[in-house]
This record gives C-alpha cells, structure tokens and sequence, in this order.
C-alpha cells in the first residue's frame, strides 16, 4: 500500500481540534445538498486486527464500517445502525455495527481458500466478486420499545458505495453519491489500517436555494473528483479535504462526532448465553480442561466460563 506520512500539505483551510476517527456533516453555502464525512484511523485498525483477515476481506469490511458510520451518525434517535451483505460468494457475511454514542464494531464470515481463488487476477477484488449474489441491508434498531426496521437490495457493484447508493434511490428516493475507500498506511507504529467514506445528498424540498438539478449535476462532478488516496492520507485533515472540493463555493464541517472501536459483549452476556443451551447441549461444550470457551465474533476475545459458573451467574 501507498506510505503517506511523508506527504505534505499545502492547502489553507480552518483546522478543528479532532482530525480522525470522527464523523461530521458538512455544508456547501446556498446549495441544496448536504454531506457527511467519515475518517477512520485508531478506530479501523483496531477492528480488522483483531483479526487475521485476508486483505480483500479486511477491506470489505472496512468499507462496511465506514459506510455504517456515515450513515448511522446522521440519526437522530438513540440507538443502532446495522450493515450488513450476505451471499453465495468466498465472503458469506459482512456486518457493521454503529451505536449512536459513536462506538463502532464489524466482523465477516469467509472461507479462505474461495477468497484467495477469487482473488488471482484482481489488484483487490470487490464486493460483488466477494459476495457473489446475494443482498444488501440495512437495520435501524431504536432500543427495546420499538420494532426493528429493516431496507433491502440487491448486492450490486463492485463497492459498498454502489449498494448504498442503490438502496436510498430505491427506499427513499434520494439521490445520493457515496465514496469509500480502505487501505494501509506507513506510520511511525508500523503499518496501520486506514478507512474513509464521504456522502453528498439532495436536500428534498429545498428548490428555493436554485435549481436543485444544475446544482447537483455540478456537485457531482466535484464530488467525483475525490481520490481514495485523499480519503485515507492521515497528512490532509477533514477541513482541508473539503476545502479541496468546494472551496470556490465555500463549505463548513459541522457536528463532528467522535468514533471509537467497542464491542459490547462481556462475560454476563457469554454466560447468558450459555445458559439459555440445554444443559445436554452445554455438557457438550466443556473441553478436556472443565471449562466452556466462547470466542466473541466481533473483537475475538475469548471467555473461558467454568459449567457450574454459567448456572451460578443466571439464578
């Protein structure tokens, strides 16, 4: 992958406190659109290394993570944004996790040796390639009082982007333009998982601020001269990728929220688990040491739950 910690910046643009692994709106003066931005640097690499993955599929779910933030930190509810992709492909499912409070978790389900022969004769292969046939979704949960709401596509393309893009035209009738882009970086630490993810959207019913279609015509076209590079280049900060995009327009980055990587399980919610087996079934769980081990999907932690111990903590 590209180092980028010797690169430069030489564009002006006013600085925030937080640079990485936020998420943030963003404005451009006077037109009917708006847009969301995400960097991912502390909060990616922590995900994908709890994991071996190989580098297509750690990229994929990079995207996902990105595309989850993006979306999700646009809620204006408590509670928890879900996507997911699952098909008949090398990868058989995909997931990111993002809770309101901005913390942020993902795993995929793959068979290695499906990716690895997908892989031969692609620079990265994409999601479509990784996926295969299969859908795309979207889960919005608002806490235990209300019922799940769920959005499904068709997985198409080769990018999460095209997948989200493809859904809000489809669920919402919104025309939106989504970038996602992955990749590793040189730092001082050593190599180091990066994600970034950008979104511009109409603004329904906004048509007194001109006209909405000669407006995001042009803001596509500004749009889709952003790079991946730009996207995940730790060196060039949120206010001054935006700047580069719509500085003759004039654009402001507001609401910016910070990211983190949590999982949300624990040792109570393992044994709860357990207990809810059949005891036959968790007799077949013990291992030649006594214990029952349990391995969190999410962030690969693994908890050795002694049999007496899981009854004990339920009662």
């Amino acid at each position: 992958m590209t180092p980028f910690k010797d690169l430069a910046v030489t564009d002006h643009a006013p600085q925030s406190a937080v640079s990485d692994d936020l998420a943030a709106a963003f404005q451009i003066e006077g037109w009917p659109v708006r847009g969301r931005l995400v960097r991912l640097g502390a909060t990616i690499d922590k995900i994908l290394a709890a994991h071996a993955y190989p580098e297509p599929v750690a990229a994929l779910l990079g995207e996902a993570c990105a595309l989850a933030a993006l979306i999700g930190s646009s809620l204006k509810f408590d509670g928890r944004l879900m996507v997911q992709a699952q098909g008949d492909g090398p990868v058989r499912y995909v997931v990111a996790d993002y809770g309101t409070d901005g913390t942020l978790r993902g795993y995929c389900r793959y068979d290695e040796a499906e990716v690895a022969e997908a892989s031969q004769g692609f620079a990265r292969p994409g999601a479509q390639t990784l996926l295969g046939q299969g859908v795309f979704v979207m889960t919005l949960d608002r806490g235990p009082d209300f019922e799940r709401t769920q959005g499904i596509t068709p997985i198409e393309g080769e990018s999460l982007s095209l997948c989200a893009e493809h859904y809000f035209q489809q669920s919402e009738q919104v025309p939106t333009k989504v970038r996602l882009a992955v990749g590793e970086v040189l730092t001082e630490a050593g190599s180091q998982w990066r994600a970034g993810g950008a979104m511009i959207q109409i603004i329904a019913g906004d048509e007194a601020r001109g006209s909405t279609e000669e407006v995001w015509d042009r803001t596509r076209a500004l749009f889709g001269t952003l790079g991946d590079d730009e996207l995940i280049d730790p060196t060039i900060s949120p206010e001054t990728l935006l700047f580069r995009l719509f500085h003759e327009d004039g654009v402001r980055l507001e609401g910016a929220r910070a990211l983190t990587a949590v999982c949300r399980c624990s040792r109570d919610r393992i044994a709860s688990v357990l207990a809810s087996f059949d005891p036959a079934e968790r007799a077949d769980m013990v291992e030649d040491d006594g214990k029952i081990r349990v391995t969190c999907e999410y962030c690969a932690t693994v908890y050795a739950l002694e049999p007496d111990e899981v009854v004990a903590e339920q009662i």
